[in-house]
């Protein structure tokens, strides 16, 4: 698609020779001033002038093209108010090649690997995964739509002292929880009631820790329940990710990587980074400016997930030749990451890799009730809180619309939606009260709402059988300001997903998308898009066509999907 900046460059060059002329052309927010602005203060030392001078010179200069309909000089800056015509022509002719992938990036080089999800084996999938699972999956779909190669990545949490303490609680009282029928719950029953053993005799702890070691050394009793705890998992992790339409590259556990702890160790030891410190190794990192050192093993031999870490990106450096490596994980996991890049840049690999490292943390979820803890057995499902989404959707579509079909698919989407939609509407580093009613609000800037224009919109198209042709298309009658608010929102459908991959913030679609659905609410109320005006109907048919594709397809990126009706 043409690039308008790019076009306003090239008409300034013929005037203006300076670097970064493209980056400091910027968009003007509100539709009175123009539509992009360069501000001429960089040139009053050169030129010797004011940049207000300078402003009135470049006018004058400009004059009239037909890229504009015309420039203004203010106070300093140079206003360029785009010609409506010519946007709108750049928009529609590109939507009509395009389609669907209006706003899709060509392929790239580049290999992005996004590690996200990664809840922990023999634990219930909480609400506490649902963060890093949602905002992942966005920037999977995002980085893949702008061309990148990208590789979803699922690191299990299936290793650690935690399984030490669950084999233990096994040994214990195996006979009374009925793990067959009821995997993940009694599991956790199990693991409470040993965590709260543990606090009071460090006798039991030591044994749970002794466990994890016997684990490490391959005992069979303890590798064989470890399986089965594991397979029980997998199972209800999948379910979650059925009725979230996720699936990932590749599914990889921290064991996976134990093999390779002596390997990292050692290399550490051969770069003279380790040292002893309690019976732990240790890498200091203060030459880092990082005060905490990093334990690489612990006292009694065990591994810890920080090498496993480092086993991790030294694997993927050599299978993916990675340019970036995300991270998704809550903001408390800030300090472990910090060491493990610091650590890896003595790991003798290619500083590519260890400049691709990124931790992209976000703020906690937290229940109306306060924080959730797994070890004291305050959490809440995933799986139980979509169910719910759904059941209340349910209602509240049937309430609307006691007739329509397919309540169930349209409950499950606008439910999923809205939990999805909601995790992703604010800053991803901001903390989050989780309130299912907000979230399915119909009324509020929600899932729902964007849901319910983009079906009104299908219902409009169903009147003409969706047949809308760019050929019948009348540009003249697209000049009108409500027209030329939802073009221009069209036109930057890419910059905007451009830089919410550039931030890592799946929030800033979320809130184009409710942006475009307000301006579409407001058009509509303001037009009649079934003119009797054939010319105008077409046009504006044309016009919706486009917003209801990106409303659709915006959505999918961020991973909800779109009903036929509500």
């Amino acid at each position: 698609m043409v690039d308008v900046k790019k076009e306003i460059e090239l008409v300034l060059k013929k005037y203006v020779d300076i670097n970064n002329l493209y980056e400091n052309i910027t968009e003007i927010k509100d539709e009175v001033n123009g539509d992009y602005t360069f501000p001429c203060f960089m040139l009053s030392k050169e030129l010797k002038k004011s940049p207000k001078d300078i402003a009135d010179d470049l006018k004058e200069k400009i004059g009239n093209n037909d890229i504009f309909e015309k420039v203004e000089s203010v106070n300093g800056y140079l206003n360029f108010f785009i010609n409506k015509k010519y946007l709108t022509k750049i928009v529609f002719e590109e939507f009509d090649k395009t389609k669907e992938e209006y706003g899709k990036g060509s392929k790239k080089p580049e290999t992005v690997l996004i590690e996200y999800s990664s809840p922990n084996i023999a634990k219930p999938f909480h609400i506490g995964h649902l963060r890093t699972t949602v905002i992942g999956h966005a920037l999977y779909n995002i980085y893949k739509f702008l061309g990148y190669n990208t590789i979803g990545i699922n690191h299990l949490g299936d290793y650690g002292t935690q399984f030490g303490k669950l084999i233990e609680g096994y040994k214990l009282w195996g006979n009374e929880y009925d793990i067959e029928k009821n995997p993940i719950d009694e599991l956790v029953k199990m693991y409470v009631r040993i965590n709260a053993l543990c606090d009071e005799d460090e006798e039991v702890l030591e044994r749970c820790r002794n466990n994890f070691k016997l684990l490490e050394q391959d005992d069979e009793y303890c590798v064989n329940l470890w399986k089965k705890f594991s397979k029980y998992s997998m199972e209800e992790f999948n379910r979650t990710y059925d009725m979230l339409n996720i699936k990932f590259d590749e599914i990889k556990g921290e064991a996976s990587y134990v093999k390779d702890m002596n390997d990292i160790i050692s290399t550490l030891e051969k770069n003279n980074k380790v040292t002893v410190s309690e019976g732990a190794k240790i890498v200091d990192l203060s030459d880092k400016n990082i005060n905490t050192p990093c334990i690489i093993q612990k006292s009694n031999g065990s591994s810890i997930y920080a090498t496993r870490d480092l086993a991790a990106i030294k694997y993927r450096a050599n299978k993916y030749d990675f340019d970036k490596c995300l991270y998704v994980t809550g903001y408390e996991q800030d300090l472990h990451f910090k060491q493990v890049f610091a650590v890896a840049s003595y790991l003798d690999l290619d500083k590519k890799y260890i400049a691709g490292l990124e931790h992209i943390s976000y703020g906690m979820y937290r229940l109306k009730e306060g924080k959730m803890s797994t070890r004291k057995g305050n959490f809440v499902k995933v799986e139980d809180i979509l169910n719910e989404a759904i059941e209340k959707a349910k209602s509240i579509i049937l309430e609307k619309n006691p007739d329509i079909e397919d309540i169930d698919e349209t409950a499950k989407k606008v439910g999923i939606g809205s939990v999805v939609f909601g995790d992703l509407y604010n800053s991803r580093i901001k903390d989050e009260v989780f309130d299912l009613d907000e979230m399915l609000n119909f009324q509020g800037e929600t899932c729902p709402y964007i849901q319910y224009m983009y079906v009104r919109i299908n219902s409009i198209l169903h009147k003409v059988d969706g047949k809308v042709l760019l050929k019948d298309v009348n540009y003249d009658k697209l000049s009108n300001d409500l027209s030329y608010r939802l073009i221009k929102l069209i036109y930057n459908y890419k910059n905007v997903i451009e830089e919410a991959a550039s931030k890592n913030e799946p929030y800033i679609l979320s809130r184009y998308l409710i942006k475009l659905a307000n301006t579409y609410s407001v058009f509509y109320a303001n037009n009649k898009i079934l003119s009797d005006d054939m010319d105008e109907r077409n046009s504006y048919l044309y016009l919706i066509n486009i917003v209801g594709n990106i409303l659709k397809e915006g959505s999918k990126l961020l991973g909800i999907e779109m009903p036929n009706k509500m």
